[in-house]
């Protein structure tokens, strides 16, 4: 199935139903994940009318995946994309075959690379240059099952000009990078991203502050999360709006960021400090240029988002903290805390146990702090197939050290101990305290009259 036959009813149909660029499927200037035959994922922002090259695996014409759905798969012919329907995991059948009489020491595939370059050149099928391989391999018919179906996915993984797009999702987003470069995102792993957003308590509608030194991923799993509702401000170490680089894989449309995330440096973070800020107004009342006018009117606007982030802030009632940063975090609990909710969930997460256990001790003697507790994730992949689905032979390290607790007010008259020995105390007074009798003819005294 050739997809260029498909695009034009596929923009039309968005344009239909009015629903601007969809996440769902690829339009121009999104970042794409394609997932190549070696197993290597490549990250791409897509352009209209631009090749797209995949070395040895092929170039074909961008245009070709515009209005596509993820997650299909394609191959590559003649700079061309044809779509390919999804493999079915089938059943292996055990036979007699065992790999004991395969002798790894003599040449069992005679054919050459210089003629399976040949056949490459000549326009050869990748699954005919597969086949003729097996044809002539000395040993293949001595092979299991099960290392067979090893054998022919090499070799497709070698041969084949296919790849798959892969769902722009923060789950896949943060296994890119975690497999890429994990000490970026300093070390969070997806499924330490997904418990740190439940311990959070991240949903619609929320107010959350976050402090991120891990390319954003943590503003992208709020943002996510929030859906374009609710508040987010972000606290970080630069005078200009942070760069977020993972943010730009997850396709957010621009409207739905601005009007959720807002973001301050340390100093504008402070109720103390007094913003020292450039003119916004000509000296003389009069423009010189358009130019000088645009570039006013810009830092008018910048100036007014910063204190109307100050005073969102400054107001406080925010439901969650979130921290992920080489800085101390218990100096950037003391200094975010008090424009938390009472029972909101403070999460910090390191790459390294002592940082977070010794926030943990200080936090313990603290009354405001509810069971501040340390977690490790532990993670194991499986390979599912049928009738192969064991654990991989090897696994990742540890994605980091998360600490939770739960903001409470210090009120020593709502604590439930003290209620109790105040209700011990009164009925062991009132047992002792002498109760009169009572008879007909009146109240008669306990006491001996003088």
């Amino acid at each position: 199935m050739d997809v260029g036959g498909n695009l034009t009813n596929n923009q039309a149909s968005q344009e239909t139903h009015g629903a601007g660029p969809s996440r769902l499927c690829i339009q121009e200037g999104h970042s794409v994940f394609f997932k190549l035959p070696s197993g290597d994922v490549k990250s791409l922002k897509l352009a209209r009318n631009a090749t797209i090259s995949f070395g040895k695996f092929g170039a074909f014409n961008s245009d070709a995946l515009l209005g596509q759905p993820y997650g299909l798969a394609y191959e590559i012919v003649d700079k061309s994309l044809k779509i390919l329907a999804a493999k079915s995991m089938d059943e292996l059948e055990d036979t007699d075959a065992t790999n004991e009489l395969i002798n790894d020491g003599i040449v069992v595939q005679p054919l050459t690379n210089v003629e399976i370059e040949a056949l490459k050149q000549s326009g050869v099928h990748a699954s005919e240059i597969i086949k003729r391989q097996i044809e002539q391999h000395a040993n293949y018919s001595l092979k299991t099952e099960y290392s067979k179906e090893k054998y022919k996915k090499r070799k497709e993984a070698k041969y084949a000009k296919t790849f798959s797009t892969i769902e722009p999702t923060i789950h896949n987003i943060c296994d890119y990078w975690f497999n890429k470069d994990r000490g970026r995102i300093r070390e969070i792993r997806p499924d330490t991203l997904a418990q740190m957003m439940n311990l959070a308590g991240i949903r619609p509608g929320g107010r959350y502050i976050v402090v991120d030194e891990a390319s954003g991923l943590l503003v992208t799993a709020v943002l996510d999360r929030l859906g374009g509702e609710g508040k987010l401000i972000t606290i970080c170490d630069v005078e200009s709006p942070p760069a977020y680089p993972i943010m730009t894989h997850m396709n957010f449309d621009e409207s739905m960021v601005s009007s959720t995330l807002s973001s301050l440096n340390w100093a504008t973070a402070d109720e103390d400090y007094i913003p020292v800020l450039p003119p916004s107004e000509p000296e003389l009342g009069v423009y010189r240029s358009e130019r000088q006018k645009l570039r006013l009117n810009k830092r008018k606007r910048a100036t007014g988002n910063l204190f109307d982030t100050r005073e969102d802030l400054f107001a406080g009632g925010f439901e969650g903290l979130v921290i992920a940063s080489d800085y101390e975090p218990f100096s950037i609990v003391e200094k975010l805390c008090p424009y938390l909710i009472g029972s909101s969930s403070i999460v910090i997460h390191s790459p390294h146990p002592q940082v977070v256990t010794e926030v943990q001790a200080k936090m313990r003697a603290l009354p405001e702090y509810l069971g501040p507790s340390v977690t490790e994730g532990w993670l194991r992949r499986y390979q599912v197939l049928p009738g192969r689905t064991h654990p991989t032979m090897s696994t990742d390290g540890s994605g980091g050290y998360i600490l939770h607790t739960i903001k409470v007010y210090d009120d020593p008259n709502a604590s439930a101990i003290v209620k109790a020995q105040a209700r011990r105390k009164k009925r062991k007074t009132e047992s002792s305290t002498p109760v009169p009798e009572q008879t007909d003819a009146g109240i008669v005294s306990t006491e001996s009259e003088e």
